[in-house]
């Protein structure tokens, strides 16, 4: 597998022309883009805006044949990343980012923010008109600050614009959310399920504590667009959500006289005591030895 560790090796891979910045390069595709059909890792992030008609494109496990409308997608640096002979329904952008571009830069910190970078292919980002409107508004902008004469300034202006079509694509996936909670229903209610299953199962006892990766796997997306989603859902993550489900069940238990604090814990998945009183003490207001004698008296 090819890795590239300079913008200039993966332009010189696909056919495209040097780069204007070696850290920063933009590649617009009309009709056809043949990005090559080989996966690799990058030392660099990705920002795109596409409208496949034909070819395949996919990072992670995820293979993304084609959708209708135009689509954002989101790599970040050392992500398996592929696509083979990517024909378009109208124009579309790349941006490749250097991660050492960014550093001094506040953007450094923020991109590390975002979790659409850990989402899935089949997670892409879908734009309306209107939105797509503004995504192109803004990459023109940093186009032509990038074929200027490049100055002091120019690396500000670019970087303050991509942050900009950072946050947008922040909302307009929040804006996604919506629309997909609406179709498809409360995932918070299929999330409770799940857990329901898995501590009826006595799954808790043979593997502790379920991880965010294993509820996602069984709702079928990524660890990242599932908390997105749930905290837009419900403002909680998915491992607050787990945790509360958890300390529910603890307080149930816990009202009865048989067992103890630690057996308790244990019963839940939880083999730190110490941490399973932390977090009940931080969901209750007390911890569970008083939260026990309280039910008791």
């Amino acid at each position: 597998m090819w890795h590239f560790k300079s913008l200039g090796e993966f332009h010189e891979s696909t056919g495209a022309p040097p780069p204007e910045n070696p850290m920063l390069s933009l590649l617009r595709c009309t009709e056809k883009c043949p990005m090559g059909g080989s996966s690799y890792t990058s030392d660099f992030y990705m920002i795109a805006f596409k409208k496949m008609k034909a070819g395949v494109m996919h990072y992670g496990k995820t293979r993304y044949d084609h959708s209708a409308g135009g689509s954002m997608y989101f790599t970040k640096p050392r992500q398996v990343i592929g696509m083979g002979n990517l024909e378009l329904e109208d124009d579309g952008f790349s941006i490749y980012i250097h991660e050492d571009y960014l550093n001094g830069h506040d953007l450094h910190n923020e991109i590390k923010q975002y979790h659409y970078f850990d989402y899935e292919i089949n997670e892409a980002l879908h734009l309306s008109p209107s939105e797509e409107q503004i995504i192109w508004e803004l990459y023109r902008k940093i186009e032509t600050e990038y074929y200027n004469n490049q100055d002091e300034y120019s690396k500000e202006i670019i970087l303050g614009h991509i942050s900009s079509i950072l946050k947008y694509s922040q909302r307009f996936y929040k804006r996604q959310f919506i629309n997909r909670t609406e179709m498809s229903g409360k995932m918070v209610s299929k999330f409770n399920n799940i857990l329901a299953a898995y501590f009826e199962s006595g799954l808790l006892n043979e593997h502790g504590l379920p991880t965010v990766k294993y509820m996602a796997d069984q709702l079928h997306v990524s660890p990242g667009y599932l908390s997105d989603l749930l905290k837009q859902e419900t403002g909680k993550t998915a491992i607050e959500l787990i945790h509360i489900f958890l300390i529910s069940e603890a307080k149930n238990l816990l009202k009865g006289a048989d067992n103890t604090v630690a057996e308790i814990a244990n019963t839940l998945g939880f083999e730190n005591l110490p941490y399973f009183s932390r977090l009940f003490k931080k969901e209750v207001g007390m911890s569970p030895v008083q939260y026990k004698k309280q039910s008791l008296n």
